[in-house]
């Protein structure tokens, strides 16, 4: 095993090495290794400068997260070891390259000087961990770059380029090529330079009163501390601290925040949430010599919004795209759509129009479903019609080249059926969009009975590939997403059948954190699509044969109100705004009417949560119980990711053991008694009864 921390010599100059793959996290032993090899060098006569480096892909790319849950982080405190860097008697330059985050980048400050690969990507991060920088980052960072720089860098936890770093005086210098010997020329340039005058805690800071203004506008900004906002809103007050406190007292100041940050649940949430993508990925029990399956083409059956989403997918990680259809009209839009989105892209200067020029051209659309034979892998994105989906895979199993990959883009059917239909189960999986496929970074992966293990890590591979962060499902009614989301739904629907309105429902949920309440979203998502995906899975037996079962849906699709698209579903539309409409409210009572459904006006947003909430959370816990999910963590990032779930919360599963899961139990049996739970929608699952205990 390598050295953690080595020190070589060339010549006069002192090279001091991380080496902590993957990402040369500062843990303690680390720390403990820095701080003893500059401890040793510190008086040392025959250097003239030193370089601080990392080996590997990376510069110190941030802290060991995993210390933030002990009681309390293990000493040597990166102020130490920072202390002792500006105490050096020579000059030393931090070496940068790769993303150099958080601890990595507090390093680098307490350097004297800083250079860079031009590729390099720097920032602090902090905030989206909950935490605020802990090293010295709000208390240097101002002196370096003045406040309202620093201020929207450590708030935001936005990255930013080498280049713009150079321009904001935050690196001395930039290189390209052989970073470590140019370094060395650079570092003989500044030999005997005078170090004193480089140490940034020593650099006055006075905020103007353009500062201030800025100041007092970002926090007015901010979500409050309750929704998420508490560690932003610390972090600028701590950097605020840097033009108010003398040096030493602003890193006490911020060691305390940080401090206090790290133990709220907010710090909590977001750890959870930062380790739970990262394990999302991860199958369990693959062997480590396991070959993937090369994707180099794909192909898309089905030309509509999602097939064209996904199409774009694919052709902004640089694949060329086959889009087929049989509706010379369907693909006609597609061409449509897809220029529009790319030329738009250009004009906001996302991409360059060059960039929008090539990526549309990887895209061919045909009705000739042949020209799918020769890609790698094909996707299914045809609307919810199982007899459909079946024909279509039976047709690919006859067309696509053998070892290709067949997927379906289904958010609810059956997947193992298609797989058979195709006659080549094993290279067939679901690959589970999100709407818009080109923006939304979920895809839930579905693991059929018979998919062969290199296709589904291949697929989990290609997906980070295309930015999306894949989460594995096995095949049940709505696999991880849609399954938890229909006990939401369930009780929005009755909640409105009881007399709450749409817009205290949508309120209550997006005051608790929620991206979008229920009514908005079914609206955007279309009253047309929800309905049909009720009645396709009332007749495959999925969900309850039951007149009220999500008859507000349904009625809705009978009378023509198909959401946003047709500017009414529940509510009325006034452009893209939704304002309440007294038709949709009637209907409701009229249904309620019907259904022998007594309306009230005691309903509390509390108990919109709770009822909207708890049965989505009890149907994870099932998922779990039934293995369709690997983890808990899983079912979190697909609601972080797929359904706007706040990630201060850590999602749905996290957020159960948050507030206690006997608390989550006795609401449960407290409406079980209040309806008389005679359709089991309140019936607690096993293994939530025994964490409750």
């Amino acid at each position: 095993m390598s050295e953690l921390v080595t020190c070589t010599k060339d010549g006069d100059v002192s090279i001091v090495t991380i080496n902590n793959p993957p990402i040369n996290a500062s843990s303690q032993a680390v720390r403990e290794k820095l701080k003893a090899a500059l401890a040793q060098l510190r008086n040392a006569a025959d250097i003239k400068a030193v370089m601080l480096c990392c080996a590997g892909r990376t510069f110190m790319a941030g802290a060991d997260i995993r210390e933030f849950d002990l009681p309390e982080i293990p000493a040597p405190d990166p102020n130490e070891i920072h202390a002792l860097l500006e105490s050096m008697q020579v000059p030393v330059v931090a070496v940068m390259h790769g993303t150099v985050l958080g601890g990595g980048l507090e390093l680098g400050l307490a350097c004297h000087y800083r250079v860079a690969l031009a590729s390099t990507e720097m920032g602090l991060p902090e905030v989206k961990l909950g935490i605020l920088p802990g090293g010295g980052g709000t208390q240097r960072l101002p002196r370096l770059v003045g406040f309202t720089k620093a201020l929207d860098m450590i708030v935001t936890g936005k990255s930013m380029s080498a280049a713009n770093a150079l321009d904001i005086g935050l690196v001395d210098a930039l290189f390209d090529g052989d970073l470590h010997a140019q370094t060395l020329e650079y570092c003989r340039s500044i030999a005997g330079s005078d170090c004193a005058s480089r140490v940034l805690g020593r650099l006055p800071v006075e905020l103007s009163a353009t500062d201030k203004l800025v100041l007092e506008e970002r926090v007015n900004k901010l979500p409050s501390t309750e929704k998420g906002g508490n560690a932003a809103r610390a972090a600028a007050k701590s950097t605020e601290k840097a033009g108010s406190l003398p040096f030493a007292e602003g890193l006490k100041y911020e060691r305390q925040a940080f401090i206090d940050c790290r133990n709220t649940n907010e710090s909590k949430a977001l750890r959870h949430v930062f380790f739970a993508e990262r394990e999302a990925a991860r199958i369990p029990n693959l062997p480590r010599d396991l070959g993937l399956r090369t994707i180099q083409s794909v192909g898309i059956v089905g030309a509509g919004t999602m097939g064209t989403g996904i199409a774009m997918s694919f052709a902004n990680a640089g694949f060329p795209v086959v889009l087929q259809d049989l509706s010379p009209q369907t693909l006609s839009r597609a061409d449509e759509i897809i220029d529009s989105t790319y030329q738009g892209s250009a004009a906001k200067n996302r991409i360059t129009p060059e960039q929008a020029q090539h990526r549309a051209g990887l895209i061919t659309t045909t009705e000739d479903d042949m020209q799918l034979s020769s890609c790698d892998l094909i996707i299914e994105a045809v609307f919810e019609n199982f007899d459909i989906k079946k024909a279509i895979f039976k047709r690919l199993g006859q067309i696509a080249k053998p070892g290709a990959i067949l997927a379906s883009n289904t958010s609810s059917l059956d997947v193992n059926v298609l797989a058979q239909c195709s006659g080549r189960a094993a290279d067939v999986l679901g690959m589970h969009f999100f709407s818009p496929a080109n923006i939304m970074r979920l895809l839930e992966v579905v693991r059929c009975d018979q998919t062969a293990p290199e296709v589904l890590a291949t697929i989990m591979h290609l997906a980070k590939r295309i930015g999306k962060v894949p989460v594995v499902s096995g095949v049940c009614f709505g696999f991880i997403g849609n399954r938890m989301l229909e006990g939401y739904l369930r009780e929005a629907e009755f909640l409105l059948l009881e007399g709450a309105t749409p817009g205290f429902i949508d309120k209550a949920l997006e005051d608790y954190g929620m991206a979008m309440g229920p009514c908005r979203m079914i609206d955007m998502a279309g009253v047309d699509v929800a309905s049909k995906v009720v009645l396709e899975q009332k007749k495959s037996g999925n969900l309850p044969d039951d007149d009220t079962y999500r008859v507000v849906v349904q009625k809705l699709h009978e009378q023509g109100r198909f959401g946003q698209k047709t500017s009414s579903g529940y509510y009325r539309y006034e452009g893209r705004t939704p304002v309440e409409d007294s038709e949709a409210l009637t209907l409701f009572s009229d249904l309620a009417q019907q259904h022998g459904i007594t309306q009230r006006t005691d309903i509390s947003a509390q108990e919109v949560v709770e009822r909207c909430l708890y049965p989505l959370i009890a149907e994870g816990y099932r998922i779990l119980e039934e293995g369709i999910a690997y983890r808990s963590g899983d079912i979190d990032t697909v609601w972080l990711h797929g359904y706007g779930f706040p990630a201060y919360r850590g999602g749905p599963m996290f957020y159960a053991t948050t507030i206690g899961e006997s608390n989550v139990v006795a609401s449960m049996q407290r409406y079980a008694k209040n309806t008389g739970n005679t359709s089991g929608y309140w019936s607690v699952p096993a293994s939530l009864s025994k964490g409750a205990n």
